[in-house]
């Protein structure tokens, strides 16, 4: 099967619900970095995320979209605002990178749709 403008729309919509899934996470961990007091452990929590399952008899296609499927609870790592805030900034730029992808998509089945009108 041929990718289309709309597979494009939904891989980047789910980049950016995952992206905004971890944008979550991080700024949680953010505030429980603020909240512990002089170097005490915080339980870190990272996003989960998963491919979504086949729809039908395909097999697997690296290409599904990903998805936001929980958090896990990270041990043994030492981290603080610092490092978080750098989570944050990495899932803010994921998040970018996908809006502009999705705005791509959007601006291809625009001209698809011009195209084929009479």
């Amino acid at each position: 099967m041929n990718p289309s403008e709309f597979d494009i729309l939904i891989s980047a919509a789910a980049g950016m619900e995952a992206q905004r899934a971890a944008l979550d996470v991080a700024a949680h961990n953010v505030a429980a970095a603020e909240t512990t007091s002089d170097g005490a452990a915080f339980a870190r929590l990272v996003p989960r995320f998963a491919t979504s399952a086949p729809s039908d008899d395909e097999g697997d296609d690296p290409n599904v979209p990903i998805r936001f499927v929980g958090t896990a609870v990270e041990r043994g790592v030492d981290a603080d605002a610092v490092t978080e805030m750098v989570a944050v900034l990495n899932a803010e730029r994921a998040y970018e990178a996908n809006a502009s992808v999705f705005d791509l998509g959007k601006r291809l089945a625009e001209r698809t749709i011009d195209l084929e009108r009479p």
